[in-house]
């Protein structure tokens, strides 16, 4: 007799398991601790099985026989529904080892392990914020380029083209990854890279005039912040290496006797050299008396554990009264000292861009040879240092008449 939701209600717990039966193989397995469980007794080639339909009350009687008549169709067609049934379990494990999301992950912690904690966690924000909301659960050998491009379309959108190329650029990356571990076969995103139009390329805020270099200088000189940060700001421009390379210098990586800082540029994993003037070497050395007990030149404000805020050197420079938008930043001395070495001091560019770490390609194809020019960019360093001093003591006249 088939039962019925009072029936399955009142169904009290014994001192041993039984069953009620329903029709079509269903019954209702009672335990001794209460619970009810929908069961399905069955037969495939010539065994008798046991395949598990739900919980009561989670799975009520009408959907249990739901499910029971949905195994007896697949029984019908010659499916085992209970291997079926793992067959479906195994696939949505690999559907969440295998989503994009999934894969993301693991290749962001793989790249962790190479990049800068700063640029791990920009890559997964924007995953976070861009991607991961409409493709992140879907497998990530199902996914086509129409999809991608909705989510760059989705960016781009609201005015951030760059990052649009970046994310486009970091889906590939994954995918890339995705192929190597054997998760899909081909990038669908590779054929995007024109999909969306190029940014406008915005150069960082820089100061080229050298009468308003010795206006800035001078300008340090009535900086209020912390003595590591004034440091920096006096040593960014005379080093002119990037900012994230100044703010992370370790002691360890400096050798003052000698007037050299040698440490591993990122991008291009590798060493680079910077010859110190004996002008940045006097500034190391009575910011070393504060801070040479620890590993960084420019210990954080809150922990000596941890290098100068990224934004030390521009919030600085703000304090001061410059606009980091429009006048000068931190990345921007990089310029400042290309420009001015080539214009004013009339520096060969190929001994600039080696001392600027930028991978030029020389005649035999290599990028970049920490000890090329060395020589002449020991006396190009010293030369710019000594001209620095120069443009801060050179108050012009109008300025004097300005004053008095």
């Amino acid at each position: 007799m088939p039962l019925t939701d009072v029936a399955i209600r009142k169904a009290a717990p014994r001192d041993k398991t039984y069953r009620l039966a329903d029709g079509g193989g269903m019954y209702l397995e009672v335990s001794p601790a209460g619970g009810k469980y929908w069961r399905l007794k069955y037969r495939f080639a010539g065994k008798e099985k046991r395949l598990a339909l739900g919980v009561y009350p989670d799975v009520p009687l009408a959907a249990a026989r739901a499910r029971r008549d949905e195994a007896r169709r697949k029984l019908a067609a010659g499916i085992d529904p209970g291997e079926a049934k793992k067959a479906e379990k195994r696939a949505v494990r690999l559907a969440a080892t295998n989503s994009f999301e999934m894969v993301a992950l693991g290749w962001m912690a793989e790249r962790k392990t190479y990049v800068e904690i700063g640029q791990y966690e920009k890559t997964l924000a924007r995953f976070k914020k861009d991607v991961f909301p409409w493709i992140g659960k879907r497998s990530i050998a199902e996914i086509d380029a129409p999809e991608i491009l909705a989510v760059l379309k989705r960016i781009d959108s609201r005015g951030a083209r760059f990052t649009a190329h970046r994310v486009r650029s970091e889906v590939s990356r994954v995918f890339r990854y995705a192929i190597k571990e054997g998760y899909c076969k081909t990038d669908p995103a590779r054929d995007l890279v024109d999909a969306i139009p190029p940014a406008q390329t915005t150069h960082f805020a820089s100061i080229t005039e050298p009468e308003k270099v010795g206006a800035m200088l001078r300008a340090f000189d009535g900086f209020s912040g912390t003595f590591p940060v004034l440091c920096a700001l006096k040593l960014a421009p005379m080093l002119f290496t990037r900012p994230g390379e100044l703010r992370k210098a370790e002691w360890s990586q400096f050798d003052l006797g000698k007037g050299e800082w040698r440490y591993l540029v990122t991008k291009t994993r590798t060493e680079h050299l910077v010859p110190l003037a004996t002008q940045a070497v006097q500034i190391l050395r009575e910011l070393y008396a504060l801070t040479g007990n620890g590993r960084y030149v420019f210990p954080g404000a809150r922990s000596a554990q941890r290098p100068m805020s990224d934004a030390a050197i521009n919030a600085a420079l703000r304090r001061l009264g410059y606009d980091t938008r429009t006048e000068i930043t931190g990345h921007g001395f990089r310029a400042m000292a290309r420009t001015i070495l080539h214009e004013e001091l009339e520096q060969k560019p190929e001994v600039i861009e080696h001392q600027l770490a930028h991978a030029v390609p020389d005649n035999l194809g290599k990028a970049y040879n920490r000890t090329k020019f060395l020589k002449e960019r020991r006396l190009m360093m010293q030369k710019w240092a000594d001209y620095l001093e120069v443009l801060k003591t050179t108050v012009p006249v109008t300025s004097i008449a300005s004053v008095t």
